[in-house]
């Protein structure tokens, strides 16, 4: 029973890791670096090789643990790792050639009775598998099977590409391949053996754990104790210095193109033993799943980096675009309130809606002469007054402001995204973001008419029973409208000389006009209310178009989450172990 709990025990404990090995992996997958910020070409390198290694291998290894140990044969061009691989089998599994880069499905090789640990797609899901002879129309993307009795059960060979290719996708094949290895064995020559490419992978094997042997192929007699005694001195150094070395001297192949038996048969007898050792293949096994297992905390926080580089870089991006536009909003604001909009067309019907320009003229005196002209005006003006000019001219006025400040806020936004990271790939791919959305001048349009027709219902709500009052006639609900709309623009800041006292007048005028109708106090509420109405409205159309910003923002598809899930996911693994 104790046996049998324990075994239980095990098997909770192993889906336990399993499945939060699963979560790593999701978020590793849900980590998309579409930015191009510093360093992101090589996180993405990494996020691939990570997700390879856990779907080829982690996550395969731990849900079969007694499935046949998988050796890489890896090494850098023309090495001889087909050769290799055929002479050790002791007959033609692979297809070997001068001819470079050498473009064909990777090769696995596995005793018949293990054939079902590898015919589906338990490890290396994305190759699809072949059978039977070497052709020489196969593809990269396949792995080809070979079930051979010369290879001892538990233990299979993947012959893989050149780890410096010229070709990239053999390349980064060759690199998954070796991510998928429980046993990396390593072929170089003894003129290669010292190129930066090996070692640069041989270092992370180091740094991950990973069980490496390696084969110096086509040593010369003369040099094989020199070149030798410097591979191992090269080995110690790299944390390698356990590893097993074997030297296969330059040599005659034969009819078959296999090596001499004598240069291959210590190989051949070492992994014999090693496949006939449960124990010491066991070990080999997990000790390079505990060491791809230790190096998930890394990876993954320097993942986490660069997806948190990625948020920030669109952080930026929108913080640019939320900016522009709220500062264009205050910008409309001011623009309501410096009195720019009491110049031109606006002052010039004002006039004759009051009017002659004469007695304008000789406001210097004191504006308390406007309640001397404030009887005869009431008197004199009736309902014919020219309210729907000036009201034209202030839809003109405010309607232009809306739109330039909104014209500014997308040339800003479009010239600053330009300068950052990721905003220049958006505006290559979003011209449109330039200028403002096609329908903008027509909703600006829309927007202070209906501003308009606010201010109309606050007069008329304002009004309740004095619409019959004589003050109320003499200019109507229109009027009255027109004129709440001249005092929300009636700040004299930036006008000067002359014309803070025609437009500060004409202000002044209608203020005056408005209290003898409602009041002081009303009027200061009702003029409040006119100005919160119109920015609200300026708001929400400025947010619009700062959405089509968001909208394409929104495609670069970054989770500003998955840094925390990152880690979470390998605290979860830490304890699982």
């Amino acid at each position: 029973m104790s046996g049998s709990g324990g075994a239980r025990r095990r098997e909770l404990d192993t889906a336990a890791l399993v499945s939060a090995v699963q979560t790593v992996r999701a978020a590793v997958e849900g980590s998309a670096l579409p930015v191009r910020v510093d360093g992101a070409e090589q996180a993405r390198r990494d996020r691939v090789e990570l997700l390879h290694q856990l779907d080829d291998y982690v996550l395969p290894r731990l849900q079969s643990l007694d499935a046949p140990l998988l050796c890489v044969v890896g090494g850098s061009t023309g090495a001889g790792k087909s050769t290799l691989v055929n002479s050790v089998v002791g007959e033609l599994v692979t297809r070997a050639g001068v001819l470079r880069p050498t473009t064909r499905a990777s090769v696995l090789i596995h005793h018949p009775s293990d054939a079902r640990w590898f015919a589906d797609d338990r490890v290396l899901p994305g190759l699809a598998r072949l059978t039977g002879g070497p052709t020489t129309e196969e593809d990269p993307g396949q792995l080809r099977l070979v079930a051979s009795d010369h290879i001892p059960a538990g233990l299979a060979l993947l012959d893989a590409p050149d780890i410096d290719s010229v070709v990239e996708a053999n390349r980064d094949l060759a690199r998954q391949l070796l991510s998928a290895a429980d046993l990396w064995l390593f072929v170089t020559t003894a003129v290669r053996y010292a190129d930066a490419v090996p070692w640069a992978l041989l270092q992370q094997a180091t740094e991950r754990g990973t069980s490496v042997a390696v084969v110096l192929n086509r040593v010369p007699m003369d040099a094989m104790g020199e070149v030798r005694a410097d591979l191992a001195q090269m080995l110690i150094q790299q944390g390698l210095g356990q590893s097993p070395v074997f030297a296969v001297l330059e040599s005659r192949l034969d009819e078959q193109g296999l090596l001499p038996t004598s240069e291959v048969s210590r190989i051949r007898s070492w992994i014999t033993s090693l496949a006939a050792d449960a124990h010491a293949r066991s070990t080999v096994i997990r000790r390079t799943l505990s060491g791809a297992l230790d190096s998930l905390s890394g990876r993954a926080n320097t993942l986490a980096g660069a997806v948190q580089a990625q948020a920030d870089a669109v952080d930026e991006l929108r913080s640019v675009s939320e900016g522009a536009y709220a500062r264009a909003t205050d910008e409309v604001a001011e623009g309501m309130s410096d009195g720019s909009l009491l110049r031109g067309e606006v002052l010039a019907r004002w006039q004759e809606f009051v009017g002659t320009g004469e007695w304008f003229r000789q406001l210097d005196a004191g504006v308390g002469k406007v309640r001397d002209k404030l009887s005869a005006i009431l008197r004199g003006r009736g309902r014919g007054v020219p309210t729907t000019e000036l009201g034209e001219a202030l839809h003109t006025g405010v309607a232009a402001l809306i739109a330039s400040h909104g014209e500014s806020a997308a040339l800003s936004v479009a010239r600053q995204w330009r300068t950052r990271a990721g905003g220049t790939e958006l505006m290559t791919e979003h011209p449109e973001l330039g200028r403002v959305s096609p329908e903008f001048d027509a909703r600006v349009q829309q927007l202070v008419r209906e501003w308009q027709g606010d201010v109309l219902d606050l007069v008329r709500a304002e009004a309740g029973g004095r619409r019959t009052t004589a003050r109320f006639l003499a200019f109507g609900v229109n009027g009255i409208a027109v004129m709440l709309m001249l005092i929300t623009f009636s700040a004299t800041a930036g006008l000067s000389g002359a014309e803070v006292g025609i437009a500060g007048g004409s202000a002044v005028v209608a203020q005056r006009l408005l209290e003898a109708i409602f009041g002081d106090q009303a009027v200061r509420t009702l003029s409040a209310k006119a100005r919160r109405l119109l920015l609200d409205r300026v708001e929400r159309l400025y947010a619009d178009e700062q959405q089509r910003h968001e909208a394409a923002l929104m495609t670069l598809a970054v989770d500003p989450e998955v840094p925390q899930r990152l880690r979470a996911a390998v605290d979860a693994v830490k304890g699982a172990r």
